[in-house]
């Protein structure tokens, strides 16, 4: 259930092993790309042949009829996307939905695994119910409920599956079970000497564990981000290249400090240590963390305010309008946060990005840039595109702020670069 950039490829992947898969969508235009074997976003690695070639066999067939897929399913793998409002509550209107439409098909003996990042407590304690009083079956008893959360990444879906141990941990000991052998039947992993239970799949204690896990282990990218932000701004008051002290502390197998960067976008980084937070609210390290990532754009402002001047009527260019680099996706991208803070600063504000048209770019609320010459940039997202870019393909530039360290300073003679945690 949920056909976006890790549900799709899930699919594709238990197709491939050679079970008969359904995928569900509530959007009848990626059912419809789905069902003609054509990718509905792009940038994947391998998704395109893999998909053409399920959908040829007949192993892997799209719906917008959730119930009824549900219904002729002996396991059903929830992908639904969980938000947050501005307020870091978490928004489950569209998981609440997809678990009733679940329910509503539900039969005995079937296993539901939800996979959606979730607070603690929340299959115990709000999906179990609902998929009872949607079904009139007792969980555990009836059928079988986990939690299993995904840990791949947009662009590399398919290698992390068999890069990380799958962890699953369900609602009683009989359902991790069940949970676990679904999911060595329809994965493949690498082997892992260096973990202590090796590579595969993890049975954990229970949901909550699993649920726990997976908020844990993103809430510590959150903070490590954070603490190296912190460290970037003392570096630039001291004269002293981040870069090198990373590269002197990560030498060692105690330290593996993150490169500071000049935002924390994405479904993941941004929301998870919110809904950490949503259970634990005296967890003061996660909050200090969030805010801190959360000021880095308008403290990059203020880096290149100090490089250039007042940027009052300055024509300032952002290169960049994903989250990260070679992805099509601007959820929590820092590029909104960034054009607000130089627009407070009177700059004359365009965005560009090879992902988009300008079109586009307008649809998200961003200024498209109009082609008039800037003189200055900013690097928000680190495309590949932007690696061969140089001063030649922007006469007229005077200050280059890269906040990803993705331009080669050779191509930028006569332009004053400037990087985040840099030195001054």
């Amino acid at each position: 259930m949920g056909l976006g950039k890790i549900g799709l490829p899930l699919a594709v992947q238990f197709a491939g092993k050679g079970h008969l898969v359904t995928g569900a969508d509530i959007a009848p235009e990626t059912v419809a790309a789905v069902n003609t074997g054509r990718p509905p976003f792009p940038r994947e690695a391998h998704l395109a042949e893999r998909l053409a070639e399920t959908v040829a066999a007949g192993r892997l067939r799209a719906t917008t009829d959730t119930t009824a897929a549900a219904a002729g399913a002996d396991a059903v793998v929830i992908v639904v996307p969980l938000v947050t409002d501005a307020a870091g509550h978490p928004d489950f209107a569209l998981l609440d939905a997809a678990t009733d439409a679940v329910a509503a098909g539900l039969r005995p003996g079937t296993l539901v695994s939800y996979e959606t990042t979730l607070p603690v407590g929340t299959v115990r304690g709000r999906f179990a119910r609902r998929l009872e009083a949607g079904s009139g079956l007792a969980a555990g008893r009836d059928f079988a409920l986990v939690f299993s959360p995904e840990r791949v990444r947009t662009g590399r879906v398919f290698a992390d599956l068999r890069r990380y141990p799958k962890l699953v941990g369900g609602i009683d000991g009989a359902s991790t079970r069940r949970g676990a052998e679904f999911y060595r039947a329809v994965l493949d992993f690498d082997p892992r000497p260096d973990l202590p239970r090796g590579n595969g799949v993890w049975e954990l204690s229970g949901a909550e564990a699993a649920e726990f896990a997976k908020l844990a282990e993103t809430t510590y990218r959150d903070v490590n981000i954070a603490l190296v932000n912190q460290f970037a701004r003392y570096a630039d008051r001291v004269g002293v290249d981040l870069a090198e002290v990373v590269d002197a502390c990560n030498s060692q197998p105690y330290s593996h400090l993150h490169r500071p960067g000049i935002a924390v976008g994405g479904h993941c980084i941004p929301v998870y240590p919110r809904l950490y937070l949503w259970n634990d609210p005296g967890a003061t390290v996660v909050r200090a963390a969030r805010e801190a990532n959360e000021l880095v754009p308008a403290y990059a402002v203020g880096l290149l305010e100090g490089a250039y001047g007042p940027l009052t009527g300055v024509p300032v260019t952002v290169l960049g309008a994903s989250y990260r680099g070679g992805v099509r996706e601007t959820a929590y991208s820092g590029v909104f946060p960034l054009v607000e803070a130089l627009r407070a600063a009177g700059a004359e504000v365009g965005v560009s990005d090879p992902l988009y048209a300008p079109e586009e770019l307008a649809a998200l609320g961003l200024p498209p840039d109009q082609g008039k010459p800037a003189a200055a940039l900013v690097v928000q997202a680190d495309h590949p595109e932007y690696r061969d870019l140089g001063a030649v393909d922007f006469p007229g530039v005077r200050v280059l702020l890269d906040g990803r360290r993705v331009t080669d300073p050779a191509r930028w003679e006569g332009v004053r670069r400037i990087v985040l945690g840099g030195g001054g």
